[in-house]
């Protein structure tokens, strides 16, 4: 499937990495594989998206950093969820959920006719 890393709305990435570290602490490169694994190989986080969101949702005490040694002996940030994260991964979720329903209700819509 192609790649549409352009495609993801704003705010879609900032739920996409909180959802990607439920499953523990990870560096922004594992982050990046997980969303690209987790949609079929859909999406793709380039490095010019994704640390800007890391830099953003830790700002926001959403994720914490610490250094780290990653499975490749090298030294790499890893990011983890908040428990504030955890809390906004549930709002941001509800709130996508919502919006994906009204977009579906809206293409399945009848055409309006007039007269």
């Amino acid at each position: 499937m192609a790649h549409a890393s352009h495609d993801i709305l704003r705010g879609t990435l900032d739920l996409l990495v909180l959802k990607a570290l439920t499953w523990g602490p990870s560096h922004g490169y594992g982050v990046a594989q997980w969303i690209e694994h987790a949609t079929g190989d859909a999406l793709a986080v380039g490095e010019g998206s994704l640390y800007p969101a890391l830099h953003r949702l830790e700002e926001r005490g959403w994720v914490s950093a610490s250094w780290g040694t990653s499975e490749n002996n090298r030294r790499a940030k890893y990011y983890a969820l908040t428990e504030r994260g955890r809390v906004q991964l549930t709002v941001e979720t509800d709130n996508w959920r919502r919006y994906a329903a009204a977009v579906f209700a809206a293409l399945d819509a009848p055409v309006l006719r007039e007269g």
